[in-house]
């Protein structure tokens, strides 16, 4: 790349000086380099390559901190480990942090002194973007987010046409006229989001949701304006767009005068608006917001739908998404709702929070020009899928149902990979 500008490494570092607490020092300066990480890393497991341990990609970004804003980094760079933001470095943690981590916490979870790897990660891609380096794939979704209101770019009116046959489709199938995929109404009890994948390649994810709210009898509607869930800002590292994308479905709950936002199952957007939201936004939201699964498993435990156990006859396994379980403490309503009518179902080890990531993470799917190294890692769970013997993966995150669906052609598994709304509809018994 060119050399970088004054301006471009200003942009970078001011990261570090707009810091609110000492929140980022403390896990800045408290890896003791003991290299729990790298065994917990399918970047390191896959390739044993040391320089993607997950402790080289907090170095890199405390070594650019030291040089900058430590006496012995001014005086004494090379005694500290301190390193100059030039070109080099930059293009370094380019490929460390945007190319090598899929931020899915899993490090995190077992460093010995509880730093918060990820946190960095993020930090660094903050940086990163500041300076104008988000890998262009990546940046092309968010501005397409930013430009459209969807990161696929689909205009309302396909987006409405589509909507219109999914609703001719659910009244052909439940036979009730009554079973519509409402657009736009105010009052509602829920508003339910979308990942633009679904109208776009997967509209049946779309139905089998709106199959679900109808045979529990929902009050709800879908936005034709803000129905995006996803937030690839998060991942970008960009703050400014990552509260853009927030603010317009926080603003179009409040406009539709919804009571709920219903997120669908996309991990990284659940984490985006219902964790981080509340950060970027700087208040707590006056809507409750609930996650699909939380949803589907509600319905359940109160009699609101039932499940024909005698329908999925396959052996079925769960993909737990690293956003929703790890980062978002959803682990058990998954199973609940499995367990409730799938005869024959059997858990990944490791599993829960301890499970392996899927590879599409962290934006992963989105850069192409990491495809070879995200296939690389896909072995792991390709292999841990292999040994439950399981034909069917259910995932509740649009991105972990593509990664899979990419594993299974890829190292031949001849899987079928469902949503936890899919499998759902698939076996609702309709009054």
């Amino acid at each position: 790349m060119a050399e970088l500008t004054k301006e471009q490494t200003g942009k970078g570092l001011q990261v570090f000086e707009n810091l609110k607490d000492s929140k980022l020092l403390t896990h800045l300066n408290s890896c003791v380099h003991c290299g729990l990480c790298a065994e917990s890393c399918i970047y390191y497991l896959a390739s044993k390559d040391d320089r993607l341990t997950p402790a080289r990609k907090v170095d890199i970004v405390s070594s650019v901190y030291r040089r900058y804003f430590t006496v012995a980094g001014q005086i004494f760079p090379s005694l500290v480990n301190a390193r100059n933001l030039d070109e080099t470095t930059a293009n370094e943690m380019v490929d460390l942090l945007f190319g090598a981590c899929t931020m899915c916490g899993r490090c995190t979870m077992h460093c010995s002194v509880g730093v918060d790897i990820g946190y960095i990660v993020r930090t660094g891609r903050a940086m990163l973007s500041n300076m104008g380096m988000v890998p262009a794939t990546l940046q092309s979704t968010v501005i397409a987010a930013v430009e459209t209101g969807n990161n696929m770019g689909i205009p309302t009116e396909e987006f409405v046409a589509t909507i219109e046959w999914m609703e001719e489709e659910l009244i052909d199938e439940v036979q009730n006229p009554e079973a519509k995929i409402p657009l736009d109404q105010r009052g509602k009890n829920v508003l339910y989001t979308l990942n633009p994948r679904e109208p776009k390649f997967f509209p049946l994810s779309i139905s089998a949701m709106a199959k679900i709210f109808f045979a529990a009898g929902e009050s709800w509607t879908l936005s034709s304006r803000m129905y995006d869930i996803t937030n690839y800002a998060f991942f970008s590292g960009n703050k400014n767009e990552s509260l853009l994308i927030a603010k317009r479905l926080f603003e179009e709950t409040e406009a539709l005068q919804a009571k709920t936002v219903v997120l669908a199952e996309c991990g990284h957007g659940s984490r985006a608006f219902r964790w981080e939201a509340p950060n970027y936004l700087d208040r707590k939201m006056p809507f409750e917001i609930k996650t699909s699964v939380e949803v589907i498993a509600g319905y359940i435990r109160e009699g609101k739908i039932k499940l024909d156990p005698e329908k999925i006859k396959q052996s079925v396994t769960l993909h737990d998404p690293c956003n929703l379980v790890r980062h978002g403490g959803i682990i058990q309503e998954q199973r609940y709702i499995l367990k409730n009518f799938i005869r024959n179902f059997i858990e990944m080890n490791p599993c829960g929070t301890d499970n392996y990531c899927c590879g599409g993470g962290g934006g992963q799917l989105a850069m192409s020009e990491y495809n070879d190294r995200r296939m690389k890692i896909a072995a792991i769970k390709a292999d841990q899928i292999k040994a439950t013997g399981a034909k069917i993966v259910v995932t509740p995150c649009h991105n972990c149902v593509d990664q899979l669906t990419q594993i299974s052609q890829s190292f031949k598994l001849g899987l079928q990979i469902k949503t936890l709304a899919e499998i759902v509809a698939e076996a609702l018994i309709i009054d």
